[in-house]
């Protein structure tokens, strides 16, 4: 178990290590003119040229790399090019947001969906057609079509639900949930629909293994094999589309804090790359990949709980 640990870690910061290459020199080529957008197109040449070598601008882009990466390894992700605001400081601000964004989101996808999947394949018949039909429309339909239509409809024409901005939970827990019911919604509805069915097919495939129809023949209840068996036998497929899933939710939240004005990485990650604050950028960057290694591993160890045959060596 340690040694698989330690494998996937190291795995990870090679990953890491890869992405931030990637995104560091894919900033440099895409973002120009970073000093007039920091003084103003009134600047002059020697101010703009001061500027850049301020900001080390000059300076060879390997060389700036390797040296943002030295300072990243000790925690210090610099500050922003354009509010002075230390990184850490910015991303531990904004993170809680889109936590509470992704994982409201990913806990109710994981149980709508397991309880319509299951459903559907014990059931079969109309339940069955209809969560196959709800999969290929939640692959169809973006979540930005049905976060625009939530706040239309929800928002703007019947005013039930607040149609952007935030509200900690610490100064009104019934605000936050309001402003939290639109967002997790536009996710959650096309996230449940594609996750149904796949776990459909793992349940079906389940539910056609002869081990079944041997539990069935000893006269155990249908709903105990369920419970017991069937479930827990069709989980490790599950969790594998939920992590695929979370790290999808992650990715989309760009758009849905965009729409719904959530200050959240995504919101924060969109302004920084249309400026070109490639510090912001970085710290976001190294913290959705972190996020997302420990979700990887966390759903292997709990695959190899589940079931013996994948266990983790």
């Amino acid at each position: 178990m340690l040694a698989f640990i330690t494998r996937r870690l190291l795995s990870g910061v090679v990953l890491l290590v890869v992405i931030s290459s990637l995104s560091y020199f894919l900033m440099f080529f895409s973002s120009s003119n970073i000093a007039i957008n920091l003084l103003g197109d009134s600047a002059s040449v020697e101010q703009i040229r001061a500027k850049e070598i301020e900001l080390g601008l000059d300076r060879p882009i390997l060389d700036r790399y390797l040296e943002w990466l030295a300072a990243a390894v000790q925690g210090d992700f610099g500050t922003s090019w354009f509010s002075s605001e230390p990184i850490v400081s910015t991303l531990l601000n904004r993170l809680p947001v889109t936590l509470t964004l992704v994982i409201a989101t990913i806990l109710m996808t994981a149980i709508v969906a397991t309880l319509l999947g299951m459903a559907a394949a014990v059931k079969g018949g109309v339940i069955d057609r209809i969560v196959q039909i709800l999969g290929i429309a939640g692959f169809a339909i973006p979540n930005f079509v049905i976060a625009i239509f939530l706040v239309t409809v929800l928002a703007i024409q019947l005013y039930i639900f607040p149609a952007t901005g935030w509200v900690p939970f610490e100064e009104n827990p019934t605000m936050w949930f309001q402003s939290l019911v639109l967002p997790v919604t536009a996710i959650l509805i096309g996230a449940v629909a594609s996750s149904a069915s796949q776990i459909r097919s793992a349940v079906k495939g389940v539910l056609e293994k002869d081990w079944v129809r041997t539990l069935r023949s000893r006269g155990i209840p249908e709903g105990e094999i369920l419970r017991k068996h069937v479930l827990r036998a069709a989980a490790p497929a599950g969790l594998t589309i939920l992590s695929l899933q979370f790290v999808g939710m992650l990715g989309g939240a760009v758009i849905i804090e965009q729409i719904f004005a959530l200050p959240g990485l995504g919101f924060l990650a969109l302004q920084s790359t249309g400026v070109g604050d490639t510090p912001v950028v970085m710290g976001v960057v190294v913290v959705t990949v972190v996020i997302v290694i420990i979700v990887n591993l966390l759903v292997d160890l709990a695959n190899g709980w589940l079931n013996p045959k994948v266990r983790v060596k």
